[in-house]
């Protein structure tokens, strides 16, 4: 059985909520949806420059959650760049304003 879902404490969110290759249209590329708390944990562990364990403590989440989080997070962004992908971060009330 599932643990129940927690909420996550995000900082803030992101300016922007899409970025693709700058000359290319969206309709050409397929999408990957990086959720907040995705961006959150690759926000924080590259650049806030503290361990891992120390940041899920921040977001309220287990320190194997966090690291389900990021290994998602650093998947979709990798898949993005090497396979021309556009990204779409939805933020905490699943809206983005890139649609």
């Amino acid at each position: 059985m599932n643990q129940p879902y927690k909420d996550r404490v995000i900082k803030e969110d992101p300016w922007f909520t899409c970025f693709k290759p700058s000359w290319v249209s969206r309709e050409c590329l397929e999408k990957n949806v990086l959720k907040i708390d995705e961006f959150e944990a690759l926000r924080l562990t590259n650049l806030e420059w503290k361990s891992n364990i120390e940041w899920a403590k921040s977001m309220n989440i287990s320190s194997s959650t966090f690291n389900r989080i990021l290994k998602s997070a650093y998947f979709k962004v990798t898949d993005s760049l090497v396979n021309w992908k556009w990204i779409k971060i939805i933020n905490k009330k699943n809206t983005s304003d890139c649609d």
